[in-house]
């Protein structure tokens, strides 16, 4: 969540009456009145706006930062009061801590997740990183420090799931100019080639692939299937193919790599040992035990981040992608840090293929902050 813009502070205005009604309600002893004033602040947000993320961002305002405003005057007013009091103060505290959490630490906690695959249609060893959602409004260090990563590690085929720049209109020419000037300084590439396919965000640049120009990236614009290397085919889809859950893909000669933006396609007539996408970022905010929020996608929420077999001889990798949603939503990240996916693929004669889990993408290497 970054500094109020102009439509929060009707928003804020209202909490603020709010506050003032809720703090007299409890000075009162009058806790269901004070109750109604918090639920009052979310049934408003629709009311306000119509656009999604612009709802999560004032949803942001009140739980991160009215509500725990909210319980620690609650808890001085309940002096007398020793549990309710404690209960407040906790809640408020946990509240700061999840914030500190997801605005300050996780949305730059960059992991490297590792997978191994085996498989007797792979030709050789082959290394992939799967590199999604870079999504930055503002081209630095971070984004320097990524794809100095991706480089660092030496992969043989390097493929990007789309989502590259969101900036505004008004910054968007200058950032698309600075990420191509990086991707120049930093040579990014590999041997076998640099892919890149179209996200949500270029759907409204129809001249994305000029964010690569004079670079080793090759944009794929259009549904193409290729061969890096002998024995590998590499499939890439555009954006709308992506989406579509009946989609039908057919079989391509030796190890077939599918890749697009969503990951719906995985659940078409995908005829490919291997399916990458991004999009989901993981859900960005992963409840314990409940999972992603929500995806933006219809594939399962299981599905929604880390690698899932699908069949005996299909494997899915979705990755939680680098950077985050821009325009009106809250920029944070909790439970859900940013990662670049390595892919080691290996011939393994009379086996099929098998994906490393949640618990094997847990082990990936962090990067400091």
């Amino acid at each position: 969540m970054s500094l109020p813009a102009a439509f929060d502070w009707p928003y804020l205005a209202l909490l603020v009456v709010l506050d003032g009604i809720a703090l007299l309600a409890l000075r009162r002893r009058a806790t269901l009145l004070a109750a109604s004033c918090l639920l009052a602040g979310v049934v408003a947000i629709p009311l306000l706006s119509g656009e999604l993320f612009l709802r999560l961002r004032l949803l942001a305002w009140q739980v991160f930062v009215h509500l725990p405003v909210l319980l620690l005057v609650g808890a001085w007013l309940w002096r007398g009061r020793r549990w309710p009091r404690r209960l407040a103060v906790f809640a408020a505290v946990a509240l700061w801590a999840v914030a500190l959490d997801a605005f300050v630490v996780e949305p730059h906690a960059l992991v490297v997740s590792r997978v191994a695959l085996h498989d007797a249609r792979v030709p050789r060893p082959l290394r992939i990183a799967l590199v999604a959602d870079l999504q930055t409004d503002a081209v630095g260090d971070y984004e320097r420090r990524v794809l100095g990563r991706v480089m660092a590690a030496r992969p043989d085929l390097i493929l990007l799931a789309g989502d590259y720049v969101q900036a505004a209109a008004a910054r968007g020419a200058a950032e698309r100019r600075a990420f191509n000037t990086l991707l120049r300084e930093l040579d990014f590439g590999a041997p076998l080639g640099a892919y890149a396919v179209e996200g949500n965000v270029e759907a409204h640049a129809p001249r994305w692939p000029a964010l690569f120009a004079g670079t080793r990236v090759t944009p794929l614009p259009e549904r193409r299937t290729l061969a890096p290397t002998p024995g590998l085919s590499l499939t890439a889809l555009p954006l709308d193919d992506s989406f579509r859950r009946d989609l039908v893909v057919g079989p391509a000669p030796g190890y077939h790599v599918v890749l697009g933006h969503a990951p719906d396609f995985a659940l078409g007539a995908v005829d490919a040992a291997l399916l990458l996408a991004g999009h989901t970022h993981g859900g960005q905010v992963r409840l314990p035990l409940l999972g992603p929020v929500m995806t933006l996608s219809r594939v399962p929420r299981a599905w929604a981040a880390g690698v899932t077999v699908l069949a005996p001889d299909r494997t899915l990798v979705v990755s939680r992608g680098i950077g985050m949603e821009r325009g009106y939503a809250p920029r944070l990240r909790f439970n859900c840090r940013p990662e670049i996916v390595i892919i080691d693929l290996a011939p393994t004669a009379g086996k099929t293929p098998s994906g490393g889990d949640q618990q094997d993408r847990g082990k990936g290497e962090h990067e400091a902050r």
